[in-house]
């Protein structure tokens, strides 16, 4: 026995040895029970019922990790009404857009394939469309726009580039300076981890009010599993009988299905379209000449045009007056910094039930 009665070197290692080999039983006495629980129960031998039945805690165990697996497994399929089942549940949501006397819309990233637009997409897609700023809030940043926050109040540089080619969690400089103070420019982007607290174009403080005056909020694209964690978008102060009604468009399942009033599984673009003809409202047609990016972007000072690698937005030539047609057009798509490198998931469809 070591001094002071603590256990010496030797018994030390030989009690670490008896505790990895106790792992090692379970894992595979878990390993066991798993290939017996695969099998069918008429295919069990007795001695793998007697296993099963002296092994209650991990069967419990497996049986709930697999429940776990398949509950996770359907939430990510995505689930389509068939047409007709489509049509009369966007007609439903007509009358509740007729009805609405203030109506907030949240989007997410299924909505780049109407008092307020509460946006968790970084790709400017709603400041293009030309909706007024006051009207948008783009939670998690544009990709397009960069800002100095020493300048009070901060100054806003809407480039034709993806502005965040050389920032990332926590670091956010671009490698531009301000134009009016040379203080060094950040983007707008806010990374999982980090708490937004830019005032535009993140425009929380509409975003809350919005919410707060909405008697309905339709849901376009958006998986929901961010935006759930913001509560004052939500109304959660208000008894439940005083919220607004929610109304939600998306394939796959999210976790506000059971507060929405109405859920349709189907394509934004789809129902969007069925949902203008029901109001009786013309969707107005996008033409690049027009992109209101191009009448808010600063221009780069000399000596900044190699301050990026991203392929700039350019005006179609077949839009543009005959006079200005000599202009340069880009071929290539528009490949974002962090926002483009994401990953497309694909999902096996199968209709709703």
């Amino acid at each position: 026995m070591a001094a002071g009665g603590g256990l010496s070197r030797s018994e030390r290692k030989a009690a670490e040895r008896v505790r990895r080999l106790r792992e090692e039983q379970q894992r595979e006495r878990l390993r066991q029970v798993s290939r017996i629980l695969r099998k069918a129960a008429a295919e069990r031998s007795a001695e793998e019922g007697r296993l099963l039945a002296e092994s209650e805690d991990l069967v419990t165990e497996l049986q709930g990790r697999s429940r776990r697996r398949e509950g996770l497994k359907r939430r990510q399929e995505e689930v389509c009404d068939d047409p007709e089942e489509l049509r009369r549940k966007v007609r439903e949501l007509a009358g509740a857009v007729r009805n609405a006397k203030y109506l907030v819309v949240y989007t997410g990233a299924g909505i780049s394939t109407v008092r307020h637009v509460v946006s968790q997409n970084c790709d400017g897609l709603h400041l293009r469309s030309g909706l007024p700023r006051t009207a948008i809030s783009e939670l998690h940043g544009n990709m397009y726009i960069e800002v100095c926050t020493s300048c009070i109040p901060n100054r806003e540089y809407v480039r034709m580039f993806d502005v965040t080619e050389r920032t990332a969690l926590h670091r956010h400089q671009t490698g531009r300076t301000c134009h009016k103070c040379g203080a060094q420019l950040r983007d707008t982007i806010v990374h999982f981890g980090e708490r937004g607290t830019l005032g535009q174009p993140l425009n929380w403080e509409a975003a809350t009010e919005a919410a707060s005056k909405a008697d309905t909020i339709l849901c376009l694209g958006s998986s929901l599993k961010v935006l759930k964690k913001y509560p004052r978008l939500w109304c959660m102060t208000k008894p439940p009988s005083r919220r607004p009604k929610l109304y939600i468009v998306n394939l796959q399942w999210t976790p506000k299905d059971d507060w929405a009033a109405l859920k349709l599984h189907g394509k934004c673009d789809d129902v969007m379209q069925l949902l203008m003809d029901e109001l009786g409202l013309q969707i107005p047609l996008y033409y690049r000449w027009q992109d209101p990016i191009f009448s808010l972007a600063t221009p780069l000072r000399a000596g900044e045009e190699n301050s990026h690698s991203r392929k700039s937005l350019c005006r179609s030539r077949e839009e543009a007056p005959s006079g200005d047609r000599g202009a340069p057009l880009s071929s290539a798509p528009i490949l974002g910094g962090w926002f483009g490198r994401g990953c497309a998931k694909r999902a096996k469809r199968k209709k709703a039930t």
